[in-house]
């Protein structure tokens, strides 16, 4: 056990992001989403929301310049609930809205995906990593 570590970053999950390099990106996925097929390297956390494993990986991961977050856009452009949950958890305004297969085209780019157990639609998000400053 780990002082100061959110409890929901696994060792496996830590040695991934800390690997990551400045502007690589993890994609954080819904229950849904097509982990195992667009995935380089890809990690299950059947239990966990996507804001709630948002949230843990910003507790150690800061973000990049524009854009810092890739959410997936619904086909009529309503934002939904999960969507707001996510983007105030990444603690940033600076937010890009994709259709469902350019997403999905970015998600296979990713360094990691890791798959969530968020049934709500629409709760994917693509984060990068930024500079850690002294």
């Amino acid at each position: 056990m780990l002082t100061g570590i959110h409890p929901l970053l696994t060792g496996p999950l830590l040695l991934h992001l800390d690997a990551m390099g400045h502007s690589d990106a993890v994609v954080l996925a819904d229950a849904h989403f097509p982990a195992e097929r667009l995935a380089a390297r890809s990690l299950l956390f059947p239990g966990v929301t996507t804001p709630d494993l948002l949230a843990a990986v910003r507790t150690v991961v800061p973000l990049d310049e524009v854009p810092a977050l890739d959410l997936m856009a619904t086909p009529d452009g309503e934002i939904l609930p999960v969507q707001d949950e996510l983007t105030a958890v990444a603690g940033t305004d600076d937010v890009r809205f994709l259709d469902r297969l350019a997403f999905y085209d970015v998600a296979a780019a990713a360094y990691l995906v890791v798959r969530t157990g968020e049934t709500r639609v629409y709760g994917n998000a693509i984060l990068r990593k930024g500079v850690v400053e002294p």
